[in-house]
């Protein structure tokens, strides 16, 4: 346990960071998978309207320092590429 009064100031604040990132990063993985079911189906206007989203959220996620910004970018891309192959399959 801290003593000093900075050190009690410094674990409230990772706490209280610890359940923003934890929020966020679940956040971001349901939304991804939920995009990622649509693909699977293959409904495109669906997916198409929330691919925005999405991307959105991952850029909040990485800007806040959640996810890190080539992590952000490679999750965009890798969805980006997902519904291209969609939208040429049909």
């Amino acid at each position: 346990m801290p003593i000093t009064k900075s050190a009690k100031k410094r674990m409230r604040q990772s706490l209280i960071r610890k359940k923003r990132n934890r929020r966020m990063k679940n956040t971001v993985k349901n939304s991804i998978k939920k995009f990622l079911q649509l693909v699977n189906e293959e409904k495109g206007e669906e997916a198409k309207k929330m691919l925005p989203q999405v991307i959105k959220l991952i850029d909040i996620t990485s800007s806040k320092g959640v996810w890190h910004k080539n992590k952000a970018a490679r999750e965009k891309s890798k969805l980006m590429k997902k519904y291209q192959r969609l939208s040429v399959a049909k």
